[in-house]
């Protein structure tokens, strides 16, 4: 028995074996990429930023002074013993010259920009006792024998800035009780002579008065008499 050849026109010819392989590509669609939003890390940083400025801003209210101090090296500890032994009416803040610098920019206080470098900590003062509020750290620092780097780098006072070199004039401002202590002895003296000098002319001017008051009494009497 002869076997039968199957004939096909599509197995027969000549691109059957491109029709068989050929893959059929649909074209893509174009991908569709969402905005880029700010990552969440951004947005804390610069949550984080807006609030050390305002903290800053704070302590600027009712402030007499502030005053950089070089931390560098400093450990947390030696830093919380230097807060402990400040008054109450100042305050300590470790924080990016960058930011205090933008919390100070059209204040008084921004005569410190110069000495705004390197890894600084502010001192904030609010009160007119300026010595008081600088000795403490002056005193750790002789006590733990800091660096010499680990000074005050710059401070503000009224409006003026004072370098390292100036602290000196202000470590030594006398207290608010011992300037009125020094006007009263200046005044003592010269006061009581004044108030010598007012009551004479009072004592007299009182003698006139007297006089005139029996006058016009004797007259109102003359004519009922």
């Amino acid at each position: 028995m002869e076997a039968t050849a199957l004939s096909s026109p599509f197995l027969s010819s000549p691109h059957s074996h491109y029709r068989i392989n050929q893959t059929l590509t649909l074209p893509s669609r174009p991908s569709r990429r969402s905005p880029t939003l700010p990552s969440i890390r951004a947005t804390i940083t610069r949550a984080k930023k807006e609030e050390v400025i305002a903290a800053v801003k704070e302590q600027l209210e009712n402030c007499y002074l502030i005053a950089g101090i070089r931390y560098e090296g400093l450990t947390v500890k030696q830093l919380q013993a230097v807060r402990k032994a400040l008054p109450d009416s100042a305050k300590l803040m470790v924080a990016k010259n960058t930011l205090v610098g933008k919390a100070i920019e059209g204040t008084k206080f921004e005569a410190l920009k110069p000495c705004m470098t390197g890894m600084n900590a502010y001192l904030f003062v609010h009160s007119e006792e300026i010595p008081e509020a600088l000795k403490p750290y002056r005193t750790i620092q002789k006590d733990e024998k800091f660096d010499e780097r680990n000074d005050y780098v710059g401070a503000v006072f009224e409006g003026k800035f004072y370098g390292p070199d100036e602290f000196k004039a202000l470590e030594t401002m006398p207290s608010r009780a011992e300037i009125y202590a020094k006007l009263l002895g200046t005044l003592q003296m010269p006061a009581i002579s004044l108030v010598g000098t007012l009551q004479a002319p009072a004592r007299n001017l009182l003698l006139v008065l007297q006089a005139y008051v029996k006058k016009l009494e004797a007259e109102q009497e003359a004519p009922a008499s």
